[in-house]
Formats: structure tokens, sequence, C-alpha cells
């Protein structure tokens, strides 16, 4: 324990081995969806679906134990939602790309990312962004938390008259959902510890009763890799016209991972004097992901948001993310129990760390329209458009014109004009 507690600094961040490890469950719960999530859309694309069952788990423990053991974050990695789709739908069954050259571009995005962290450049990115928008950040994505969670428990619904509309509340799913919603603000309230995983984990029991959920087993034996594995082609990528392709990956990338860990980390009081510590190590953490994820055969691995889960159960080292990686590696061995938590088990504990992420807003300067405005823009574009990148691309861009303006030309960085100019680009000449 003494080398568990020098190693990841725990009494320093006030926290202990046992909570890092519930924390680390809390989060990989939250997370596990995406075992199941990410063949069944990478499958669509023709990949085989086995194979890239191992490679998400097998990518997801790679990244989170590099993040956990160097960067000494509780920030779990894996396959990024949204970045599959675009892989799957647009790039292969949409513009008719192989997915192995897809695949390549994956990898050469991951190399740019892996560049712009050696070289400082995201950090300096990060240091560039101004207060009220890295206020809006976290409170953006626990908007985009809430959404998600309340989709996942069945609460909203979509519709084609008003794009999203009051589910079926008399189903199971909304029912224990709600229930789970309050017994974890009720068991926070009162200082119980491991709230977040007794209500996910009360839900799954109740999933049984009235969910008609059903158990199937506890061991199974993971299928090959070798399908996927080390099948990406470069020369096809490059060959193929894909560098908008490229440059679609590495932006949504650089932005959706920043944000992730901004906000995270902010949550995880991380933040010192409006600096981030070590963010340096988990952008290298992240970059090298995505480059492993590639060659196993999964598209983008990026930092997630359900890891503010395990943040606000008491998760603030690397051991967190060290405890997230093991359960993602003997989940490669323990799918159908993985699998039997349902999605409306975790929506609960997701719903309630938006309900907090929320109070980031407090923080933004109302009086001056050309800071809180971007920030608003910022925080609703996240959900509104189911992305951490356009939330930010926005945030930028107004944020940048409203100083234009308003004559206040010298209150906007350098750096932040050059990001505003690309998200700008990217918009017009490659669409959002």
């Amino acid at each position: 324990m003494t080398f568990l507690d020098n190693y990841f600094k725990l009494s320093d961040n006030g926290t202990t081995v046992r909570t890092e490890l519930l924390a680390g469950l809390t989060t990989f719960l939250t997370m596990a969806y995406i075992i199941f999530v990410n063949p069944s859309i990478l499958g669509d694309a023709g990949m085989p679906k086995d194979s890239v069952f191992v490679a998400t788990c097998v990518a997801a423990a790679i990244g989170t134990l590099i993040m956990g053991l160097y960067a000494n974050y509780p920030i779990g990695l894996a396959p990024g939602m949204g970045l599959n789709a675009y892989f799957a739908y647009a790039v292969v069954k949409g513009m008719g790309f192989p997915w192995q050259a897809a695949l390549g571009a994956v990898f050469i995005s991951g190399c740019l990312f892996l560049l712009v962290s050696l070289f400082r450049i995201r950090e300096l990115i990060i240091n560039a962004i101004p207060h009220s928008l890295r206020t809006a950040i976290p409170a953006g994505i626990g908007l985009f938390l809430a959404l998600i969670s309340l989709k996942n428990a069945g609460i909203v619904a979509a519709s084609p008259a008003t794009f999203v509309t009051m589910g079926n509340l008399h189903e199971a799913a909304p029912v224990l959902a709600i229930i789970g919603f309050l017994v974890i603000v009720a068991l926070d309230q009162l200082k119980v510890r491991g709230a977040l995983l007794i209500g996910i984990l009360s839900v799954t029991v109740l999933s049984f009763i009235f969910g008609g959920n059903h158990f199937n087993g506890v061991f199974s034996i993971p299928p090959s890799v070798s399908p996927t594995l080390f099948q990406l082609d470069l020369k096809g990528a490059i060959s193929m016209g894909l560098l908008n392709v490229v440059l679609v990956f590495f932006l949504v990338e650089l932005f959706d991972a920043t944000g992730t860990l901004m906000g995270v980390a902010q949550r995880a009081g991380l933040v010192k004097n409006g600096k981030i510590e070590r963010i340096n190590k988990a952008l290298l953490a992240d970059s090298g992901a995505i480059v492993a994820g590639s060659l196993l055969g999964t598209s983008s691995t990026t930092a997630y948001i359900e890891s503010a889960a395990g943040v606000q159960a008491g998760g603030r080292t690397g051991l967190t993310a060290v405890a997230v990686a093991v359960l993602f590696l003997l989940a490669l061995f323990i799918a159908p129990l993985a699998g039997v938590v349902p999605a409306y088990a975790t929506a609960p504990a997701l719903f309630f760390v938006a309900c907090l992420m929320l109070r980031e807003l407090a923080d933004i300067d109302w009086n001056d329209t050309t800071e809180c405005v971007p920030a608003v823009i910022t925080a609703l574009v996240m959900p509104f458009t189911y992305s951490i990148a356009n939330g930010l691309a926005l945030g930028f861009i107004s944020y940048a014109a409203l100083k234009l303006l308003t004559g206040r030309v010298k209150d906007v960085s350098a750096v932040i004009w050059v990001i505003a100019a690309i998200f700008l680009f990217k918009m017009v000449y490659l669409g959002g």
C-alpha cells in the first residue's frame, strides 16, 4: 500500500486505495457499453465484429493504463462514439473507402496528434483558452452527459416533429432509472461512500425483476484479434484522397479529447492557478492510444466524459484509471457479465454528474456579453450537435468574432485567432 501511496500520491490527493478502486469500477460500468456498441458500428463497415470486440477492450486498456501510470489521471479511454460512426457510415459506407484505408487514416491522424502533443502545441492551445470558454467546457460536457443519460434511460426519445420528446414513462427502464437517480442523490447527500456504484448495481438487480434482464453466464473465451491486427492500409489512406478525412479525424480528436480532459480535470481538482497539472502527459497518453487502437483494428480512441462519474465517486489519481484498464482486460473473459449492466442502470449516475457539472456556469462573467455569449454557445452546442468538438468550434469562432466587432482585438491571443480560423475553414470546406 505504501508503494501505491507513493507512486500515485494518494495521500497528497486526499484519497485511498479503496476509494480509487471503487471509482475505477464506477467509471468502467459507465463506459462498458462501448465494448458491445463499437463492434456493432464498425461491423456495419464490414469489419469482423469479434476482432473489433477484442481490439476495443485492448485499446481501451492500453490507453487507460498509460493515462493512469504515466499521467496519474483518473480518466478512462476507449474508442470514441461519434468518431466510430463517422468512420463506418461517412468514410467507409458513404465515401466507399475500404475499412483498411480508413484505419490508415486514423493511424496518420494519431501520429499528427502525437506530434502536436510532443511539441506541446496542444498544451499551448489549452493554456490560451480564455476563462469564459474554459468554464463553459465542463458545463457543456455536463449538458452532453445529461442528454446521453436521459436517452439511455428512455426518458428522452426521438421525435420527427420536435426532434426530442418525452419517452414512455410507463416502461420499466425510465422508472428504474428515476429510482436509481433518487437513490444516488440521497446517498450522496448522506455522505455514503460509493453512492454512484450502489445506484448502478441497485438498478441492475431490479432490472432482473422488473426489466426483463437475463443472466447469460460469467465467462467466455475471447475471439482472435488477428483479422484486424495490423490490417491498416497506409498507402491506400494516402493515395485514395483521404487527406480530408485525416484532417477531420485530427480536428475532432484534438478538441474532443482536449475538452474532455479539461472538463474532467476541473472536476477532479487538477486545475491549480488556472493551469492543469501534468496536462502534457495526459495529452501524450490519449494521442498514443489512437495509434495503438488503429494498429489493433479500431477507430479513434479518446478520453471518455463518463470518467466524470468515477471522479464524482472520489477518484483523484491514476489508480482509478489502472482499475478501469484491468477491468477492460477482464472484460475479454467476462463479456457476458459485463453485458448484464443495462444502459438505463448507468444513466442515473451520469445524470447526477451532469447536474453537478452545470454549477461551473456560475463562474462566468455575465455582465460582459463578449465573454458570456461564446461561453453559452459552447455549452449549448455540445449537446445539441452531439459533439464536444462542435461546441468548442462555435465557441472559439464566436469569441473571436465578438471581440473583433466590439473593437477588443487585443483581448484575443494569436493562438485563439488561429484556432478560430482553422475551425471556420473546416466548417466551410470540410463540413461541420
